[in-house]
């Protein structure tokens, strides 16, 4: 990787706050552009032409994604007086339509708290876990990275509110439900305090549960409550969340705050689950 990805990257994280998870995806096709071009302060507009032939077989989404990488890059080596032309212009202009968030139902939502909830009822300390981050998940719209690193600082004591940092290190206030608070006070009461873990959700390696556990114990929920295990992740029940929202009439500045998005245009993807309100 050339300095120049690296002096971008750094100024990705010091002056926008880039997520880890940002920076990460920005590395990997710039880092992919460099194989095919070298480097990229140096390229020129033949050169960038000739990525329509490298990125031909990809799909529009993510043509789209890396395209906006290089365009970013580009900008800043102008800024910083790397480059006297943008050779941004030669990129390819992928057409994407920007897909629909997966709905998940009432009544699936229903089966599977049904299902969380019998395997709770045992007060086992995994089973508890599960319903209370499936609670989070529907009644709080949290992201998966941000529902598996809350800290145990973060349980609510006083108001029915928790802090949640989100993309690019924003914090946010987000809601916790009275079924939320009963699950969140019986796992508290069950958590396994070794190894010392500052995370509400530990794992045994001192860390957090990680994102891939939490996908695949969904997953696993969903077919043992006779559910689509394909149907059922942590962004679905987040769509689920805003969707639900929506059609009881919560506005959309409202749900924007909740979701922790920097621009209304984001949010206003599910307003199409509505239209019969709209009518």
């Amino acid at each position: 990787m050339s300095a120049a990805v690296q002096d971008f990257l750094d100024m990705l994280a010091a002056e926008r706050g880039a997520a880890v998870n940002t920076l990460a995806a920005y590395r990997r096709d710039l880092e992919g552009a460099e194989e095919a071009l070298g480097d990229l302060a140096k390229a020129d507009r033949s050169m960038i032409a000739n990525l329509a032939g490298e990125w031909a077989a990809l799909a529009p989404s993510t043509v789209a994604r890396k395209a906006s990488a290089l365009r970013q890059f580009f900008g800043f080596a102008m800024d910083e007086g790397w480059r006297e032309d943008d050779p941004s212009g030669a990129l390819p202009k992928p057409r994407t339509r920007r897909p629909l968030p997966k709905v998940l139902g009432h009544d699936a939502v229903e089966k599977l708290m049904a299902r969380a909830e019998l395997e709770a009822s045992e007060d086992k300390p995994a089973s508890v876990r599960q319903l209370v981050l499936l609670e989070m998940l529907y009644g709080s719209g949290l992201r998966a990275t941000e529902l598996v690193g809350l800290p145990l600082s973060a349980v609510p004591r006083d108001a029915p509110l928790i802090t949640v940092m989100g993309k690019g290190g924003q914090a946010r206030m987000v809601p916790v439900s009275e079924r939320a608070g009963e699950a969140l006070s019986r796992w508290i009461a069950l958590r396994p305090n070794e190894p010392a873990s500052k995370f509400l959700f530990p794992s045994r390696e001192g860390k957090h549960l990680s994102r891939v556990r939490l996908f695949q114990m969904l997953k696993e929920l969903a077919a043992r409550a006779d559910l689509d295990p394909a149907g059922i992740s942590p962004h679905v029940l987040r769509h689920a969340f805003a969707t639900h929202l929506l059609e009881g009439g919560a506005d959309l500045r409202v749900l924007q705050t909740l979701l922790g998005h920097a621009d209304i245009a984001t949010t206003q993807i599910y307003t199409h689950v509505d239209a019969a309100r709209l009518v």
